[in-house]
């Protein structure tokens, strides 16, 4: 009950957070702190991911015991790690496409990880059963 609870406060946490991410003007001060604040979602998304991987992770292990099925764990362990690299490469070259300028650069990869990550969270979270 405490792990639920923990759970459900991390994510109204987790929408917070995003929603108070705006970039009011166009100063470095202003830019600055809005760049701090997409870092702040993206650790918060990505410890969310992180614990979210890990409960499928003992459930597939418990699977595993259950019906002696070995090969979910491994294929899921394989997507998790694909699922890194394709993050970092779609938001890479959308990177790359807005440069010389760097803060738009930086700007663009960050939301492009929140968005990623939002997307793959979203399919963390589908029940197994």
């Amino acid at each position: 009950m405490t792990v639920f609870l923990g759970f459900i406060s991390f994510q109204a946490f987790s929408i917070d957070a995003q929603e108070q991410c705006t970039l009011h003007g166009n100063t470095p001060a202003e830019t600055k702190q809005y760049i701090r604040c997409l870092d702040k979602v993206i650790a918060d998304l990505e410890r969310e991911q992180k614990m979210w991987v890990n409960k499928l992770t003992l459930d597939l292990e418990k699977i595993k015991e259950d019906t002696g099925n070995s090969q979910l764990l491994p294929i899921f362990l394989r997507s998790v790690k694909n699922q890194a690299s394709y993050q970092e490469d779609s938001c890479r070259w959308r990177y790359l496409q807005k440069m010389p300028n760097a803060t738009k650069a930086a700007i663009t990869y960050k939301q492009c990880e929140i968005n990623i990550l939002n997307q793959h969270l979203s399919v963390l979270k589908r029940p197994l059963k």
